[in-house]
């Protein structure tokens, strides 16, 4: 199967026009003409990502976060990203991104995660200035009421977090739940305004666990973690759309940020 005809699936459901001036999605290394036999899907382009795609005869990674953010000017192995680049040129492995434009998509990342917690009713918390529909984080309701801190420990129990990182218990029940995947401090005022009795996200900063008015508690569940659900999403998009084509969810996808507890 030809590339294009696999990103062209990926990009009908997130468009690479929605990913941010920032971002670098898409294809990275090889051809929309090549073509490719077997996919691997994961969050990162690592060593042992590409190893493996190299022992289970994948001829194409997708990926959620790029390899390559800024230009790179030397091509001597001096680092993980020039070392993955270097070994999929020379392995003819492709590598493709579903970034931002994932982040943002309707039914994409944020709303994927709060289905996973069982908030329901989603809207979007970040709506773009173009179309209401897409943007990124999303705010929903919880069935009921449920003790904040039994919800951050429902949220360790289903996506396997093994640190919540959060501020003073604002209020001691959750009922309203904003959510955003990745590095989302910029939106707590969003969820503030919104109405969220907690807000889910990751890569805070201490100051940010500051909440004003102690109306907000926030919580940050790790980049990563948050951001896994990628891989589901990206292997939902395939196997629905392309029957035919092998798609396989990396074993090596790891997080690279380790806790000593």
């Amino acid at each position: 199967m030809l590339i294009r005809e696999i990103t062209d699936v990926i990009e009908r459901f997130a468009p690479l026009a929605w990913q941010e001036s920032y971002d670098n999605a898409g294809l990275i290394v090889g051809r929309p003409d090549d073509e490719v036999r077997k996919a691997l899907l994961a969050v990162d382009v690592t060593d042992e990502v590409m190893a493996e795609a190299e022992r289970e005869g994948c001829d194409l990674i997708i990926t959620h976060h790029p390899i390559v953010f800024h230009a790179l000017k030397r091509f001597n192995s001096a680092d993980q990203v020039q070392r993955c680049v270097e070994r999929a040129i020379r392995s003819g492995i492709a590598l493709y991104a579903c970034h931002t434009n994932l982040d943002s998509a309707p039914e994409g990342m944020s709303w994927r995660l709060a289905e996973m917690l069982g908030v329901a009713d989603l809207r979007v918390l970040q709506p773009s200035a173009a179309d209401a529909k897409v943007g990124f984080g999303v705010v929903g309701e919880l069935p009921g009421a449920v003790a904040t801190v039994e919800f951050m420990r429902h949220i360790q129990r289903t996506l396997g977090v093994r640190v919540v990182r959060h501020s003073d218990i604002a209020s001691p029940e959750v009922r309203r739940v904003a959510v955003c995947t990745g590095a989302g401090a910029s939106m707590i005022g969003e969820a503030r305004r919104a109405g969220a009795d907690i807000y889910i996200t990751a890569d805070m900063k201490y100051n940010d666990f500051m909440t004003p008015d102690k109306a907000l508690t926030v919580a940050d569940i790790g980049h990563f973690e948050s951001e896994y659900c990628a891989i589901q999403i990206l292997f939902d998009i395939l196997s629905k759309n392309l029957i035919t084509f092998a798609v396989r969810k990396s074993e090596d996808s790891r997080n690279p940020v380790n806790y000593l507890v």
